[in-house]
């Protein structure tokens, strides 16, 4: 008996990695599919049209809000950014479980409208760290870095909200916790798991290694 996806949430901080460890993981998991967020930002460089976001107007993604399109969307930076409903239930019913890669103030938004969502948050390894991300990523002016480290340490706040929290300090073994973590929802089989990546201890754990480099 074929069973019903459910979606999977990651969220991060800015400079964290998440985009980098979401289209790792998703390259390796057959039965996971990429939802594709709408925003209203203008692409980077080497971004395309529909495989890494949908890039619409203002005015296209008020439509959108006023047709109740999205299952989440949020302000980012000045930016909108949301999932559409259309796009996480077409691939549910095929049977796929959906990676949304989004912020965490939508994440929130899922958790209240999806109880079926799992989410996982991303830790940097260190604050030091992140900052260290943020300037080699070469996109943001000093100013922004520092507002995106100060946005950060709020939605750091939020990790104890999340059902696991994973440190990204090494791509291949955050990608690979992520697939520990599927399997074992996909199991039925949690418990171990979540008090492994249990977000409260990650979060400690954190703030210990700031304090002992001296912190931001």
């Amino acid at each position: 008996m074929s069973r019903s996806g459910f979606p999977v949430v990651v969220a991060a901080p800015s400079g964290t990695g998440k985009t980098t460890v979401c289209r790792e993981l998703v390259s390796r998991d057959a039965g996971l599919s990429f939802s594709v967020s709408h925003t209203t930002r203008r692409h980077r460089d080497g971004e395309v049209d529909g495989r890494d976001y949908h890039f619409v107007s203002q005015p296209n993604f008020e439509g959108l809000i006023a047709d109740e399109a999205f299952l989440e969307w949020a302000v980012y930076n000045g930016n909108r950014y949301g999932t559409s409903w259309q796009a996480l239930e077409a691939r549910l019913g095929e049977g796929l479980d959906v990676l949304l890669e989004i912020e965490v103030q939508g994440a929130r938004q899922v958790r209240e409208r999806r109880h079926d969502a799992r989410l996982i948050f991303l830790l940097p390894p260190s604050s030091a760290a992140l900052r260290e991300r943020l300037i080699a990523r070469g996109t943001d002016t000093a100013a922004e870095i520092d507002r995106r480290l100060e946005v950060a340490r709020g939605e750091l706040a939020s990790a104890p909200d999340f059902d696991y929290a994973v440190v990204n300090d090494d791509l291949q073994r955050c990608v690979s916790s992520l697939e520990e973590i599927l399997a074992a929802e996909r199991g039925q089989q949690v418990r171990a798991l979540r008090a492994a990546f249990d977000p409260v201890d990650a979060l400690d754990r954190l703030r210990e290694r700031d304090a002992a480099a001296g912190g931001e």
